[in-house]
Parts: structure tokens; sequence; C-alpha cells
């Protein structure tokens, strides 16, 4: 195991592995962003990176063949995109459309090319195409969640319907999922139609703000979701095929000792680690009887 001390000097918001898993990036409110070369036998800080003018909420990497590309969230409301090039850094972009606080940031799966999922404390969320021309494009989903939008995550590229499906239909058919201060949490759909994201269908389930949301990256026929809240509790939600009604399961029956903040699968999906207010991590996985149980605790 390999520990960062004193990494910055202010609360740590994020710290995410890049594709390889030989680099880290973390952020924090002290404004800055870090990236570290992480191996076995230890870490070292390759570069501090500088231009945000509030607390970094989140960073994201993209996937490498785009090169080595990091997108930093801000409570200044911008989204800074930054490139490593021979070892120096630099922002190649600056995403400026939101009035309040950017609050996630999340990459497409590769398939989808290269697109950047925003979300804001203004209620909106935008999502942001990177040109191979070096052009941008956006489109923005207004009053997708009152008061403000919290997370947001891409649904995996293969569309549920079929494991092994890969025609050119099933690869685009783009979905996200959103969870916000109204305590919904919102499916939305690419419709290239109309060029933009159409709401699919809205959960309600929590009793306080949504926190994170995290779509399993699994392309079984079935399609997890699992949100956190304020409300110290985490749902799972499914559907059994597209199309068909979301059902909603309860982690665990009990509350949690404190607000719920953040989901995260793993890459098979099959795992889901929960973390809150009461600085533990905890993981859990699904047994043949479709009842939710402990995987295991990280208390460090």
């Amino acid at each position: 195991m390999v520990t960062i001390g004193n990494a910055h000097d202010d609360l740590i918001h994020d710290a995410v592995l890049d594709y390889y898993g030989k680099r880290l990036a973390t952020c924090s409110s002290d404004k800055s962003i870090k990236i570290f070369e992480v191996s076995d036998e230890g870490h070292k800080l390759l570069e501090t990176l500088r231009g945000h003018d509030g607390p970094v909420w989140q960073v994201s990497w993209a996937h490498p063949k785009f090169g080595v590309i990091l997108a930093s969230a801000s409570y200044d409301g911008k989204v800074l995109i930054w490139k490593e090039d021979q070892g120096r850094w630099s922002i190649i972009s600056e995403h400026a459309v939101h009035h309040a606080s950017v609050n996630s940031v999340s990459w497409a799966p590769h398939e989808y090319g290269a697109l950047l999922l925003v979300t804001s404390s203004d209620g909106r969320i935008s999502i942001v195409e990177y040109k191979e021309d070096g052009t941008t494009a956006s489109t923005v989903v207004d009053n997708a969640h009152a008061i403000g939008v919290n997370s947001a995550t891409w649904a995996p590229p293969v569309a549920a319907s079929s494991a092994v499906d890969t025609t050119d239909k099933q690869q685009h058919e783009r979905r996200f999922v959103s969870g916000g201060c109204d305590n919904l949490v919102k499916i939305w759909k690419y419709s290239p139609e109309t060029k933009s994201y159409l709401l699919e269908h809205t959960l309600e389930g929590h009793s306080d703000w949504v926190r994170d949301v995290a779509w399993s990256p699994s392309v079984l026929v079935r399609s997890y979701i699992a949100s956190a809240s304020q409300d110290r509790t985490v749902i799972i939600w499914t559907q059994d095929q597209p199309g068909a009604v979301w059902k909603k399961q309860l982690l665990t029956e009990e509350k949690f000792p404190d607000v719920v903040w953040r989901a995260s699968w793993s890459l098979s999906g099959n795992i889901l680690a929960i973390s809150g207010g009461d600085n533990r991590v905890t993981l859990w996985r699904e047994n043949v009887d479709g009842k939710w149980e402990s995987a295991g605790q990280i208390d460090e």
C-alpha cells in the first residue's frame, strides 16, 4: 500500500488513478491539483497544477487514446482541461458556461468520443465535445435539478439489451444519470434528432440531497445504478432490460452513521464501494438471492 502524506495544504476532495494505474491526480481546497507517479516502491510528485480560483472538487482522466489529459472541476464555476506534452502540463481548454460551483466532471467511455459531462450548483448539466480539429461544442441541459446538481456519470457504452451486441446503434445510445439537491435521481438519453439530452426517467426514493450517483460499468443485461444521499442511505436502482421499470432497493435497511458522500463501482461492476462522513469505506456485493451484503471495510 502506498500512503501519501501532506500532499496538500487543505482538505483533499478527490484522488483518481489514470487508466494504467501509474499516475495519481489529487485535488484540494488549496486550489491546486497534484500529479504523482505511484508504484510498489512508493510515490513521486511530478507536477503541481494551479489555475483555479477556488477549491477543486473533482478530477477526471480522459482515456489515453486522446492523450494525457485531465479535467478539473472547481467552486470557481470553471472546468479546466489540462494536457501533458513531453513532460510539461498546460491548460488547453476552459469551460465556463456555468454560473455557480462546478461539482463534478466525468469523461465518457471512449467509444462515445471525447465527451465531458459537467454538473453545477446552478441547476444545469453541460456536455462538452472536444473535436479532433481542436474546437469544442457544448450542449446544456437547463433546470436539470432544482437548487443544484451534485453528480452525474455515464452509462456503459454497450446497450444493456445485449452483452455482446456491438452494432453502431447499440454503441451510440448515450445515456447518463444525475443526482441533485431536489432529492431526485434522473436518467437522460441523447436524441440524435434534436441533438440534445432528453429526460428518460425520474427516480424518487431519497428524502434529502443526492450527493453521488454511479452507473455500474457492467455490460450484463441488467443495469445497476447506486445513489448516495445526505439522508444517510444508499439506493440500488436496477433495470432488467432497456425500457423496463427501474426498481429500487436499499443497500442496507439500517442507515449509515453519517452523510454518504460517494459511491464507486469496481471495474467489473460487481463490487460497490461507499464512503461517508464517518471516514470509513465499506464494500458491498450482491448475493445469489439478490440481497446486498458486506464485502469488507477499509478503516484507514
